[in-house]
C-alpha cells in the first residue's frame, strides 16, 4: 500500500515537472520567472557563485542595453526601453542587496567574502590603497548621480512637456494632408500612431529617469551602511582591530558600489543618448560624427589652435601637433570626399532619371477615359505653378473636401491638361470628355461684379462672368481696394475657375456617381450601420438600383451624405413599389429636414411659388399608364403654355432678388420637375410631403 502511494507521488512529481517544463517554453512564463527571481533574491540568501553570475548578467544586461541605444536609428525603435530600464535597475539593486548580507555575515573571513568579482573590482581598482578606492568610487557616483542622472532626467521632462504641447498641432498637419490629398486614410492612421507612440515613449522616459536617479541615491546609501555596520560587526563580534576592520570592509564595499556603479553609469549614459538623441536621424556615430565634420572651416581653425598649444613651452608637441596634423588630414579630405559623393549621386540620378525607351502603348488605353478634366490655354499655366495668391490645384483639392461634406460623394480627381489648341487664354472643363464648360478669363487681373447689376464705374475689360453669364469686368489688381470700397465683388482667378468648376460638378454628379463609387459608399459606411446594408442590399435592391435613386437625389442637387436614413426609405418603399421614381420620392420625403433646410433662405423661411389646382388636375390627368408606369402625356400646346407661366412667374420674382420653389403635390412632382429642369435647371421643385413640419413657409404666388 505503501509503495502504491508513493508511485502516485512519483508520478504527480513527474506530471508537475513536465507542465513547469512546457510553461517555461514559454517566452511569457520566461519572463514572470525572471521577474520573480529578483524579488526572491530580495529575501533569502544568496551563494557567492550565484552573486558571481548574477553580477555578469548585470554587466553583460548594460553593456547590450549602450550598444542597442547607440545602434538605432530614432528613439522609437526601442520604445521598451523604460521597461528595460526599470527591469535593470531592480538587477542590480537585488544583487546590491545580497552582496550587501555576505558582506555583513562573512567578510570577516576576508576580500572573497562576496564572491571573485567583487574581489577582483576592489583589487584592481583600489590597488592596494583604500583611499584610492574610495576616491573613485566617489568621484563615479558623483558623475553617475549630479552629471549623467540629472541632465538625463531635465531632458527626458523636457522632452515630455514639448511633445505633449506639439501633439495638438501635429494632429491638425496630419488632418490637413488627409484633408489636401497629400495621404491617405492609411498613412494618416500610421502617422496618428507614430505620434501616441512617440508621446507615451517620453513620457514614459520622464518617469524612468528617476529610476536610473533613485538607483544612484540607493547606492550611496548601500555603501555607507556597508562600510559602518560592517566595521561595527567587525570590530564589535569578530573583535577585528579597527584597521583590519577598515581595509576589509571597505575593500569590500567599495568593490560592491563599483560592481554596482559600472553598470548603472552605462545605463545612465544610455538613458541620456536615448532621450538627447530624439531629434536626430540615424546611428549615434553617424549622427554625431556626420555633424562634427560638416563644417571643414571649423576643422581647420581646430587644427591651428591645437597646434599652437604644441608649441607653448612645457607642452608635449609630440601629442598635439598629430593631433593637429590628423583634424588638419579631415579639414581637407572630407569635402573632396563630399563632392565626389554628391558628384556620384547627381550621376545616379541623372541616369535613373532618363526616360525609358518608349514602350508601344496598349491598345487598351485609348478606352480609358477621364472623369474630369481641366483644359487650359498656355497663357493660364501660371495659376498652376504660381507661388503668389491662390494656386489653382489647392482651391481644386479644397474643393474635393468641401463638395464631400456638401454633397456626400468625393469628387473624382481632376486631371489638368494643357492645349495648345485652345486660345491662350480660355479653359475647357469636360466631364467624361465632353465639353460641359469653357471661360475666358485674365490670368494677371481681377474679375469685378456688381451685385446690384448695376454698371461698375472702373476702367477694365467688359466680359461676363463665365458661370453664370452675369455681367463683369476685368480690372487691374492696383484697383482691388477701391472695387471693394465701392461694393463690388472681386474675385482672382483661380476662384474664377473653381467656381466655374464646382457648378459643373454639381450640374453632372449624377453621372459621375458610378457602380463602383455607389459600393465604395455602402463599404465605408460605419460598423454600426452594416446590419442596414446587409439587410436592403440586394434583397430589396440591387447595387445598380441604389444607383439610379442616388443618381436621381444628385440630379436636383439633394445630399446623399445621409446615406443611412436613405437605406432606410428604400427598404420602406419598397415594401409596395419596384419603381425607382417613386423609390426616390419616398426618399426625399424621409429627407425632409434636410432638403427644407437647404432651401431656407437668409430671412428663415422657405419661399414658394404654389401650383394652381387647375394645373394639378391637368397634370394628374395627362398621366397616361397603370401602376407605376404611367407617364406624362400632355398636350404640347398645354406644356407650352405652362413652361411660358412658369418663366414669367420666376422671373417676376428673380428681378424682385427672390429665387423662389415649386410646391406640388406629391403625385405630380416629378413629372412638373422633368419639364422645369430642361428651361429652368436651377429651379427647385418641392412636393408638400417634403416640407418639414417645423420649418416656416411663406407663399410668393402662384402659378
Amino acid at each position: 500500500m505503501t509503495d502504491q502511494t508513493g508511485g502516485r507521488g512519483v508520478a504527480q512529481g513527474l506530471d508537475f515537472l513536465k507542465g513547469l517544463a512546457g510553461s517555461a517554453r514559454r517566452s511569457e512564463a520566461l519572463f514572470a520567472l525572471a521577474i520573480v527571481m529578483l524579488v526572491v533574491v530580495l529575501i533569502l540568501p544568496m551563494p557567492t557563485w550565484l552573486l558571481d553570475v548574477g553580477l555578469t548578467i548585470s554587466f553583460t544586461f548594460s553593456i547590450l542595453i549602450l550598444m542597442v541605444v547607440l545602434s538605432i536609428q530614432k528613439p522609437l525603435e526601442f520604445s521598451s526601453f523604460p521597461t528595460i530600464l526599470l527591469i535593470s535597475t531592480m538587477l542590480r539593486l537585488a544583487l546590491n542587496l545580497a552582496s550587501t548580507r555576505l558582506i555583513l555575515a562573512n567578510g570577516h573571513e576576508g576580500t572573497d567574502a562576496a564572491g571573485s568579482v567583487i574581489e577582483t573590482f576592489a583589487g584592481f581598482i583600489m590597488g592596494g590603497d583604500f583611499i584610492i578606492g574610495v576616491t573613485v568610487f566617489s568621484i563615479l557616483v558623483l558623475v553617475n548621480f549630479i552629471v549623467i542622472t540629472k541632465g538625463a532626467g531635465r531632458i527626458a521632462e523636457v522632452a515630455a512637456r514639448f511633445t505633449l504641447d506639439a501633439m495638438p498641432g501635429k494632429q491638425m498637419a496630419i488632418d490637413a494632408d488627409l484633408s489636401a490629398g497629400l495621404i491617405d486614410e492609411q498613412q494618416a492612421k500610421t502617422r496618428r500612431k507614430e505620434l501616441e507612440d512617440e508621446s507615451q515613449f517620453f513620457g514614459s522616459m520622464d518617469g524612468a529617469s528617476k529610476f536610473v536617479r533613485g538607483d544612484a541615491i540607493a547606492g550611496l546609501i548601500i555603501t555607507f551602511i556597508n562600510v559602518i555596520v560592517g566595521m561595527i560587526i567587525g570590530i564589535g563580534r569578530e573583535e577585528m582591530s579597527f584597521a583590519e576592520a577598515g581595509s576589509t570592509y571597505t575593500q569590500l564595499t567599495v568593490g560592491d558600489g563599483l560592481v554596482s556603479q559600472i553598470p548603472a553609469l552605462l545605463v545612465s549614459l544610455a538613458a541620456g543618448l536615448m532621450v538627447s538623441k530624439s531629434g536626430t536621424q540615424g546611428s549615434t556615430d553617424k549622427a554625431v560624427m556626420g555633424q562634427l565634420t560638416f563644417y571643414p572651416m571649423a576643422l581647420g581653425l581646430t587644427a591651428v589652435f591645437v597646434a599652437v598649444l604644441g608649441f607653448l613651452p612645457g607642452m608635449p608637441f609630440y601629442i598635439f601637433l598629430p593631433a593637429a596634423a590628423a583634424i588638419g588630414a579631415a579639414a581637407y579630405f572630407i569635402p573632396r570626399r563630399r563632392e565626389q559623393e554628391a558628384a556620384a549621386k547627381e550621376l545616379e540620378e541623372a541616369t535613373q532619371a532618363l526616360p525609358p525607351p518608349v514602350a508601344e502603348e496598349p491598345i487598351a488605353a485609348a478606352l480609358a477615359i477621364d472623369l474630369i478634366r481641366l483644359e487650359i490655354g498656355y497663357g493660364l499655366l501660371s495659376l498652376i505653378n504660381t507661388d503668389v495668391g491662390h494656386r489653382l490645384t489647392d482651391q481644386i483639392k479644397s474643393l474635393r473636401r468641401q463638395l464631400a461634406s456638401d454633397i456626400g460623394i468625393i469628387m473624382p480627381a481632376v486631371r489638368i491638361q494643357d492645349n495648345l489648341q485652345l486660345p491662350p487664354t480660355t479653359y475647357v472643363i469636360r466631364i467624361k470628355e465632353i465639353e460641359a464648360g469653357r471661360g475666358d478669363i485674365r490670368p494677371n487681373m481681377l474679375l469685378c461684379m456688381d451685385p446690384r447689376g448695376e454698371t461698375i464705374q472702373l476702367p477694365g475689360e467688359q466680359t461676363n462672368e463665365p458661370t453664370f453669364g452675369l455681367p463683369a469686368k476685368w480690372i487691374e489688381p492696383a484697383y482691388r481696394e477701391e472695387a471693394l470700397f465701392r461694393g463690388y465683388t472681386v474675385v482672382d482667378p483661380p476662384t474664377v475657375v473653381t467656381t466655374h468648376l464646382t457648378e459643373v460638378v454639381k450640374d453632372n454628379m449624377s453621372e459621375l456617381l458610378s457602380y463602383a463609387e455607389t459600393q465604395k459608399l455602402l463599404d465605408e459606411m460605419g460598423r454600426d450601420h452594416q446590419k442596414l446594408v446587409s439587410d436592403v442590399i440586394p434583397g430589396q435592391i440591387s447595387v445598380g438600383g441604389l444607383q439610379r435613386v442616388l443618381q436621381n437625389l444628385l440630379s436636383e442637387r439633394v445630399s446623399i451624405r445621409d446615406l443611412p436614413t436613405i437605406l432606410e426609405g428604400v427598404a420602406e418603399a419598397t415594401a409596395y413599389t419596384r419603381n425607382l421614381t417613386h423609390i426616390t420620392e419616398h426618399v426625399r420625403a424621409r429627407l425632409s429636414r434636410q432638403i427644407s433646410d437647404a432651401n431656407t433662405g437668409e430671412m428663415g423661411f422657405i419661399p414658394l411659388v404654389t401650383l394652381s389646382p387647375e394645373w394639378e388636375q391637368a397634370f394628374a390627368e395627362s398621366l397616361a399608364g397603370d401602376g407605376d408606369e404611367k407617364q406624362l402625356a400632355m398636350a404640347p400646346s398645354r406644356l407650352q403654355q405652362f413652361i411660358t407661366s412658369v418663366r414669367t412667374t420666376f422671373e417676376k420674382f428673380a428681378m424682385q432678388g427672390e429665387s423662389p420653389v415649386l410646391l406640388t403635390s406629391p403625385g405630380v412632382r416629378p413629372y412638373v420637375r422633368s419639364i422645369i429642369e430642361r428651361f429652368r435647371p436651377a429651379t427647385v421643385v418641392m412636393s408638400q410631403n417634403e416640407i418639414h413640419p417645423k420649418a416656416k413657409i411663406k407663399t410668393l404666388g402662384q402659378i
